[in-house]
């Protein structure tokens, strides 16, 4: 069965951190492209951060440029996104997405084959 399992959310204060983890079965994560989404309440989704297959280049949204971290560990077939300086508008619920891209070539929901169920990610005082 494929699936993608996300973890690690959860509530923290403003500038704290999070890691995320996206955990792959059934399929090898390694031959994917990895991208990571959130969707906030009433917002569309969009993408954050991204992990190319072919030489491991990343993509980062502004917003999150300089303060995410996208990782990826083939032998666990995990990918990770750790989140560093949050801020309250990065809650959202956060999701992985794996395609098979060989490199980030956008954000499209098209261009992403596997999907998790996504993790609640907020930040409040």
């Amino acid at each position: 069965q494929v699936q993608l399992v996300e973890s690690g959310g959860g509530l923290v204060q403003p500038g704290g951190s999070l890691r995320l983890s996206c955990a792959a079965s059934g399929f090898t994560l390694g031959y994917h492209t990895i991208a990571w989404f959130r969707q906030a309440p009433g917002k569309e989704r969009e993408g954050v951060s991204c992990v190319a297959r072919s030489d491991a280049s990343t993509h980062y949204a502004d917003s999150v440029k300089g303060r995410f971290s996208i990782s990826r560990d083939n032998a666990q077939n995990t990918a990770y996104l750790q989140m560093n300086s949050l801020k309250p508008e990065d809650t959202a619920v956060y999701y992985c997405a794996a395609g098979p891209s060989d490199y980030c070539s956008g954000y499209e929901v098209w261009k992403y084959d596997y999907w998790g169920q996504g993790t609640q990610v907020t930040v409040s005082s």
